[in-house]
């Protein structure tokens, strides 16, 4: 069954999920023509091997904290910050606290 996206004008909630973190999943809020934003959900040790993708990429902490490698560097995320990625460039995610985090990607065609 596919996961029903957020249509236009629809409000979404992306505030912390606290307690109830370790019962979410990673999940795509909308993806439009040239656009995706979605939740990512992280338990403490958990990560996402590296990998690029062609657009260019935001990561936004929402809460926990975050180490994000970007060739090779690594650059540690807590609530509030955001780090930009230009397209193409190799990067992993590791939770080191549980988190959750907004990744916005640029799609290319």
């Amino acid at each position: 069954m596919a996961i029903a996206h957020a249509r236009p004008g629809q409000a979404i909630d992306v505030r912390p999920l606290g307690a109830t973190l370790p019962q979410h999943k990673t999940t795509a809020l909308f993806k439009a023509g040239d656009l995706e934003v979605m939740r990512l959900v992280l338990p403490a040790g958990r990560s996402l091997p590296v990998h690029q993708v062609a657009g260019e990429i935001t990561v936004q902490c929402i809460e926990g904290v975050l180490d994000v490698t970007v060739e090779g560097t690594s650059h540690r995320l807590q609530a509030g910050e955001l780090l930009y990625l230009a397209g193409g460039v190799p990067h992993g995610v590791m939770a080191l606290q549980d988190a959750s985090a907004l990744v916005t990607v640029a799609l290319r065609r």
